[in-house]
């Protein structure tokens, strides 16, 4: 297991992460320490614990409304998903019913063809087809 220093608010802090993570734990850190420096900014000196609980409150709403949005875009996903469904089960169920469509008009076509010619032959002409 890996360490890292990091400095939050101000004081250093070595925290353990595996191995290959240490500078994404920097980067959370500092990310932290952004934010307590933007509420220090807003409200002044309030003491640091308070400052640290306001950046996890933060921290923790965005992660609940990004937790939200995600779930509301799985239903999304999954409701496309389903339309897609339909849609192609409708797509065959056309294709299908032209395909129907195209041969009763080729075996209609083929009758008249023969209708024709058995007509043509019983009198003088050419044969169709």
């Amino acid at each position: 297991m890996a360490q890292v220093n990091v400095t939050i608010n101000g004081r250093q802090y070595r925290m353990g992460c595996e191995d290959g993570q240490e500078d994404h734990v920097t980067q959370l850190a500092q990310e932290i320490d952004s934010r307590i420096e933007q509420l220090r900014g807003a409200h002044g000196e309030i003491g640091d614990q308070r400052l640290t609980v306001m950046a996890a409150l933060t921290v923790a709403d965005e992660l609940t409304e990004s937790t939200r949005r995600i779930r509301r875009l799985e239903e999304e996903i999954a409701a496309l998903q389903d339309a897609r469904v339909v849609a192609a089960e409708r797509a065959q169920q056309t294709q299908a019913a032209v395909v129907s469509a195209l041969n009763a008009a080729v075996e209609r076509i083929e009758e008249l063809t023969q209708q024709i010619n058995q007509s043509i032959q019983a009198g003088p002409g050419v044969a169709i087809g």
